[in-house]
């Protein structure tokens, strides 16, 4: 357990450093990087021997507080998470050197990197806590320093409003949580997970703690309908940031349900079937959402939406085939779960850091006023293209993997036979092959709006590449989604103790079967090279000794075409959104064109979010007029906050007598 606390200790000491920097931004940048390098490289090895080994840690220490101790816990499945917290922490912090550089001087800087470090340790401290008062405690550190770095541009327009719906969205989270370990404790009489595990429950118990927990947990992994928050908040920060909340954050809201799920025991069918329901409504949803967005960051956040469906799909999988006692089905499902996790962190922070490279070089986010980028930041565009590739699932890429593992897992279930279970499964295979698709044509627009065609406005047309800070973290992850596409199988050993362990221990045959089927993914990888390598060299010798121009792309007879004349994002869109309108309900704004010589015309769509204008508009304004009613007992006077703290002194003295 030593590795996991030296990290922490390193991340703690870093951030008291930076923010001490003060002014000098440059050297707090330096410090977080050092201190994020070190603290990977401290606790990396301990996670990789427990996840090869399957032998779990401990460490505890006296703690004073009451209902908890200070336990911590390294498992295999703690150890899967904390080498992806820690792995991925790196590259983000590295290219959020060279992303904040147009702030250098600033004191707020200097707190961000402090707080980017607190968000890293705190969530280090989550995945290996082994009590709920301090998983507790660390996920409220979790969400205040993420809170801070989502208003890190607090001066630009909207971003307070973002955070605020973020701090709520995250508090009735925890509220769920605290809801959850309060009734487990009380049940059990010790918050250690130990504990709570060894208590008996009744089904009705279970049912309670395992809504509470997806309620609680959901909300930050950004499930349907509890991710009104992410492509509010994700937008709102800094690209570093985002690529770390959206590609690492939001998986603790994952962990958690797998942690509870492994606390609770005595699984029953219906836990799968509503994670399946919760699961495919977040990939479909999410995707179609992502379609309808303008702005490019607000569309990859949508997509995290989408890809927490895909792993929560594999995750209902698994719970439901475990019930019905179909072993290799489940450990397949849950081995795809993990590594969709790995691989969504990698691809998605990857595409944070290039859609914010390209915003941060034109001056905008929304794709309508860029295009031709690929000309102009050709790593930054081949990266993105990279991302695009590994996020619609396309082979040799990583996603490919990790969603060929779930597909598998869930025709293994739906191929064993077993009634209701199998015809679920069945059946949620069009779901995740509908997200596939809708991805694939979302990440065709998103691209070709963006990086293609010609610039739509003055700063896209003057736009250069991003510093060599930004372009080579973004390689290095491009590189990773495509090794882990070609060396899928290697991957296996990593997987194999917490998938097994979440499966009910089918770990031999089940690693073996999913062994031959990252075998195959790759073996289609190789060959896809290999073809585009004959090819390439192919075109090499055809065109060898002929002279090659370059010309405009012809324009379909116009003399004089303009940027005007491409696709826009509302107009690539509107034939996969147009027969969905009664359930989308867009709103649209359409000015004909008139006449034989229109001087003017134009289209444009906006999807509002069915859960934010339905379910949490109406409660947080709600929650804003009871909080005028109650304004008039804020007075600013000492006396009478005195008199309130006395009132309150005597009504729980009176409630702990006439209890």
């Amino acid at each position: 357990m030593s590795g996991p606390l030296i990290s922490l200790g390193i991340l703690v000491l870093g951030a008291i450093l930076s923010a001490l920097c003060g002014r000098r931004s440059l050297a707090a940048a330096g410090v977080a990087l050092v201190s994020v390098s070190l603290a990977a490289a401290a606790g990396m090895p301990t996670a990789l021997r427990v996840l090869v080994t399957g032998r779990a840690v401990s460490w505890r220490a006296p703690w004073s507080l009451p209902w908890g101790s200070l336990s911590l816990a390294l498992d295999p499945l703690s150890a899967f998470f904390i080498a992806f917290i820690l792995m991925l922490a790196v590259p983000f912090a590295f290219y959020g050197r060279g992303y904040l550089a147009r702030h250098r001087g600033s004191s707020w800087q200097s707190l961000s990197w402090s707080l980017y470090q607190i968000l890293v340790a705190s969530m280090v401290l989550v995945v290996s806590a082994a009590d709920g008062l301090l998983l507790l405690m660390a996920w409220e550190a979790m969400s205040v320093a993420s809170l801070f770095l989502v208003i890190h541009d607090h001066e630009e327009e909207g971003v307070l409003k973002d955070g605020l719906v973020y701090a709520v969205a995250a508090h009735l989270g925890v509220a769920a949580l605290l809801g959850l370990f309060a009734l487990w404790g009380g049940w059990a009489g010790s918050l250690r997970f130990a504990d709570l595990s060894a208590v008996p429950l009744s089904r009705g118990a279970s049912w309670t703690l395992f809504l509470l927990a997806v309620a609680g947990f959901g909300s930050k992994a950004g499930l349907v309908p509890f991710h009104v928050w992410l492509p509010k908040a994700h937008p709102a920060a800094p690209s570093h940031v985002s690529a770390l909340m959206s590609g690492v954050m939001i998986k603790m809201g994952i962990y958690g349900i797998l942690r509870i799920l492994l606390l609770l025991g005595g699984w029953q069918p219906g836990w799968g079937y509503l994670l399946l329901a919760m699961g495919g409504s977040s990939a479909l949803l999410g995707v179609l959402y992502a379609l309808g967005q303008h702005d490019l960051k607000r569309l990859l956040a949508y997509h995290s939406v989408e890809n927490v469906g895909i792993i929560t799909i594999g995750i209902g999988a698994g719970v439901l085939a475990r019930t019905a006692g179909m072993g290799i089905a489940s450990l397949l499902a849950f081995m795809g779960a993990l590594l969709h996790v790995l691989n969504h962190g990698l691809f998605k922070g990857l595409l944070f850091c290039g859609g914010g490279a390209a915003a941060q070089a034109s001056g905008t986010r929304e794709m309508d006023a860029l295009g031709g980028l690929l000309k102009r930041m050709p790593w930054t565009g081949t990266s993105f293209l990279v991302g695009s590739m590994a996020i619609c699932a396309l082979p040799p890429l990583n996603g490919f993997a990790s969603e060929f593992l779930i597909y598998s897992g869930l025709l293994s279930g739906a191929l064993s036979g077993r009634a209701a279970p199998s015809l679920v499964l069945f059946f949620s295979v069009p779901v995740l092959a509908l997200a596939g698709g809708l991805a694939l044509a979302c990440f065709a627009k998103a691209f070709g709006v963006v990086f293609l065609g010609e610039p739509r406005s003055a700063p896209a047309r003057e736009a250069k590449e991003a510093s060599r800070w930004m372009t080579a973290p973004m390689l290095a992850l491009a590189s990773a989604c495509l090794a882990i596409g070609l060396m899928a199988p290697l991957m296996v050993p990593l997987l194999r103790a917490p998938a097994s362990a979440l499966a009910g221990g089918t770990a031999a045959a089940g690693g073996e079967g999913a062994a031959a089927v990252l075998a195959k993914v790759a073996l289609v990888g190789w060959a896809l090279l290999l073809l585009a390598a004959i090819l390439l060299a192919l075109r090499w010798l055809l065109l060898r000794g002929r002279t090659v121009s370059k010309a405009p792309t012809w324009g379909c007879g116009f003399s004089a075409p303009t940027a005007r004349m491409q696709y826009t994002a509302s107009s690539f869109a509107e034939p996969l959104l147009g027969p969905l309108r009664g359930v989308l309900r867009p709103r649209v704004h359409l000015i004909e064109p008139r006449g034989l010589f229109p001087e003017s015309g134009s289209f444009s769509s906006h999807l509002d979010d069915w859960a934010d204008k339905i379910l949490y508009e109406p409660l947080f304004g709600g929650a804003a007029n009871l909080a005028g009613r109650v304004r008039p007992l804020q007075q600013g006077r000492l006396q009478l906050y005195l008199l309130y703290t006395l009132l309150a002194l005597i009504a729980l003295l009176l409630w702990q007598v006439l209890a």
